[in-house]
């Protein structure tokens, strides 16, 4: 996983899914400063973000092929 999450168009839903868990993984395992904790969770969110936009594109792009 990348320090920081870098997102970009071009990011597969999959990859990320893989900076998600990683991000998850580190706040639940590592003794972060609050600070630390509280930018890796924007960091999360943002991601959560992309994943929602990314998979209502392809909810859309299925519905125009179904009908």
């Amino acid at each position: 996983m990348n320090e920081e999450t870098k997102i970009n168009e071009e990011m597969s839903l999959e990859e990320a899914f893989e900076e998600l868990d990683g991000l998850i993984e580190k706040m639940e395992t590592s003794q972060l400063p609050l600070e630390e904790t509280f930018r890796l969770y924007k960091q999360g969110l943002s991601l959560v973000e992309f994943c929602n936009q990314k998979i209502e594109k392809v909810e859309c792009d299925i519905k125009k092929v179904t009908e």
